[in-house]
């Protein structure tokens, strides 16, 4: 009788589920897994050689590009290694607006892979919900940077600038009613604190409604309950961090054990999971959600009680405002040098790690006094997590290696850097 071998599949890199440019190679004994074998660098682009030709201040935008789902995070620890070589001290007021925009990324990244996990795994509707609150907190990055997705907010020093007094509107067009537009403008009438105001007021009730499409939801537990399980020591033992490391019942958070920035300042609580299954990385990311909402109400608070710079008074950091750079001659000489020739880093070394959506993302920059890095290394929390899907898909079918890729909340920019 002929002897049955295993096969091997191809999963991805233009499957769907795969979630950009995954190429997994599957061995299977029928329908069941026996390796994964994740193929990756389909998307590298060479970021963190890229920034050793450019000036510090150039390589920002850089950062933005490799996890897109979470902009401001990456560069959030990027510009904390700047200062941390420079030595220099962020005005407070620029502290809380930078807890305050991570936050609102972590929410960003969030809805992002509820939607994407649900769609994975089946569940249609879930997207929809999930899409229509991201608008908003996309309105946010704009209204602050200009651009929907790619910010380039954060600097070295502080942020870009301050919050603005007023949102833009939606104007009536022959595509939308005079009264459509009104109620469309509705919250948009104050400034952009008023804006994310009023959303940290209606959010709660849109978690609440995303639980009760999913979490209860029978198909949804069959799918996820006692899927990809890792426990504790070897989520350690494997690197993982953030949700994924929470997820196993470590309650390991950077915001609490290493806090930076203002989040010693801010009250908030670490979600634990308890069988570092699917579903228990599934509810720590929901409330996650809830404990961010409350870390942007705290910031909304404390910036409308203190206004302030936000940006440090160094001119060969941080540039000179346009009115300065305009009717001075030593500003615009400032102006000039620092966006030619950039500022100097005083040689050495040094590591920011944040908390990040995805877990610890942590920026390594080598200084040789120059205004280039000598050297930059990414950790990216997505590859170690990665690296795991061969052990926490073993044994399992074909259509749980979907559920664990979208528990991982894998994002290719990072990856492959």
């Amino acid at each position: 009788m002929a002897e049955i071998k295993n096969y091997t599949l191809n999963f991805g890199p233009q499957h769907p589920a795969a979630h950009g440019v995954l190429r997994l190679v599957l061995e299977l004994d029928g329908e069941v897994i026996q390796r994964a074998d994740p193929h990756i660098g389909l998307l590298h682009r060479a970021t963190e050689k890229l920034a050793e030709t450019r000036t510090y201040i150039q390589s920002v935008p850089y950062m933005d590009r490799l996890d897109y789902v979470s902009m401001m995070a990456n560069e959030h620890a990027y510009v904390m290694a700047i200062e941390k070589l420079l030595g220099i001290e962020v005005p407070v007021r620029a502290q809380y607006i930078r807890v305050m925009f991570d936050e609102i990324t972590r929410l960003l990244n969030h809805l992002l892979w509820i939607g994407a996990h649900g769609l994975d795994v089946g569940a249609m509707a879930v997207f929809l919900y999930a899409f229509r609150e991201r608008e908003d907190l996309m309105d946010m990055y704009e209204a602050v940077s200009g651009a929907r997705m790619h910010a380039a907010y954060y600097r070295p020093g502080g942020v870009y600038r301050d919050l603005p007094d007023r949102m833009p509107q939606y104007q009536p067009s022959k595509y939308r009613s005079a009264k459509e537009t009104a109620r469309l403008n509705e919250n948009r009438q104050g400034s952009l604190l008023d804006f994310i105001e009023d959303f940290t007021r209606r959010f709660p009730q849109y978690v609440d409604e995303y639980e009760t499409l999913l979490t209860d939801n029978r198909i949804w537990k069959q799918r996820l309950v006692g899927i990809g399980v890792v426990p504790p020591e070897r989520a350690l033992a494997l690197g993982f961090t953030g949700p994924m490391l929470r997820g196993s019942g470590v309650a390991w958070d950077l915001r609490k054990k290493q806090p930076y920035e203002v989040y010693d300042r801010v009250e908030f609580d670490v979600p634990v999971g308890r069988n570092g299954d699917c579903y228990d990385r599934y509810l720590v990311r929901m409330e996650e959600m809830r404990q961010s909402n409350r870390i942007i109400k705290q910031c909304v608070d404390w910036l409308r009680a203190n206004p302030g710079p936000v940006m440090i008074h160094n001119h060969k950091v941080a540039p000179p405002t346009r009115e300065e750079m305009k009717s001075n001659m030593e500003e615009l000489i400032h102006h000039f040098k620092l966006f030619t020739e950039g500022f100097h880093v005083p040689a050495g070394e040094a590591y920011a790690a944040v908390e990040h959506p995805k877990g610890e993302f942590g920026i390594y920059l080598v200084s040789d006094g120059a205004n280039k890095p000598y050297r930059l290394k990414i950790r990216a929390p997505g590859f170690a997590h990665l690296q795991a899907l061969d052990e926490m898909a073993r044994g399992h079918m074909i259509a749980d290696a979907v559920a664990i890729i979208g528990t991982q909340d894998i994002v290719f920019g990072e990856i492959d850097r």
